[in-house]
C-alpha cells in the first residue's frame, strides 16, 4: 500500500513532465508536492482496514465507473502537459487566478484528508459495507454536509487544470466534477434507503456538499 502510494505522485509527474516535454514549471512541482502529501498522508490517517477496502472495494477489482474516471485522470495530466509545454493551444490562464486555483485545490484535498480520517467506511466505491458494521458518521466535517468527500473533490477537480495553466484540461477536469455531482445524488438516494440511521441524518444535516446551499 505504502509502494502504491508513493507511486501515485511518481505517476503523475511522470505524466505531467513527459506529455510537457520540460521541467522547468514551478506550478507543476507544487502541484505534485500536494499530491504526494495528500497520496501518502492518507495512509496514516486511515486504517489498514479501510486503506484496503478503498484499493479493493468488499474484496473485489474496483468498479468499471471507478477505471474509468482513473483513466480520464490520465488524459487530463496528459493533455494539460501537453497544452502548456509543447502544443500551447490554451495556455493562457492569468498567474493570479493559477494561484487561486492552487488554493482551493489545497484546500479541498485537505478536507478531503479531514474526511479519511473521521470516517473508517470512506470507500472508492458505492456500496454499504455491512461486512464491516457501516454506521452513519456524522463527526468531524461530516457535523456540516453529509458528503465532505464530494464536496472537496468537486473543486480540486475544478482547479486541477488552471493551476497546470490549460484551458482544455480545465474543461476535461469539469466533467470529472459533473460526475462527482451525479455520483453524490446516486449515493445520498442510497444511503437514505439502504443505511440505519442514514434518514435521521440527513434530517439534522439538511446539505449535501455545501451549507446553506445544497
Amino acid at each position: 500500500m505504502l509502494a502504491q502510494a508513493a507511486g501515485f505522485p511518481v505517476l503523475v509527474a511522470a505524466i505531467l513532465f513527459g506529455a510537457a516535454g520540460r521541467i522547468d514549471l514551478p506550478l507543476y512541482w507544487i502541484y505534485i508536492a500536494i499530491v504526494a502529501a495528500l497520496s501518502v498522508g492518507g495512509l496514516f490517517l486511515m486504517g489498514e482496514d479501510l486503506a484496503r477496502e478503498r484499493m479493493r472495494p468488499g474484496g473485489k477489482p474496483p468498479p468499471w465507473s471507478l477505471r474509468l474516471a482513473f483513466l480520464l485522470c490520465l488524459a487530463h495530466w496528459a493533455l494539460a502537459g501537453l497544452d502548456r509545454g509543447r502544443l500551447h493551444w490554451s495556455d493562457t490562464v492569468p498567474p493570479a487566478l493559477r494561484l487561486a486555483a492552487l488554493a482551493a485545490f489545497a484546500l479541498g484535498l485537505a478536507l478531503s484528508l479531514w474526511a479519511i480520517h473521521v470516517n473508517p467506511f470512506f470507500s472508492s466505491a458505492i456500496r454499504i459495507q455491512t461486512e464491516r458494521g457501516q454506521r452513519v458518521i456524522a463527526a468531524g466535517p461530516y457535523r456540516w454536509v453529509r458528503h465532505p468527500g464530494y464536496a472537496s473533490a468537486i473543486p480540486v477537480m475544478a482547479a486541477s487544470g488552471l493551476i497546470l495553466c490549460s484551458w482544455l484540461a480545465a474543461a476535461l477536469g469539469m466533467l470529472g466534477a459533473l460526475w462527482l455531482l451525479r455520483r453524490t445524488v446516486v449515493e445520498d438516494r442510497m444511503l437514505k434507503t439502504q443505511l440505519a440511521g442514514y434518514e435521521d441524518y440527513a434530517r439534522r444535516v439538511r446539505y449535501r456538499l455545501v451549507p446553506g446551499v445544497w
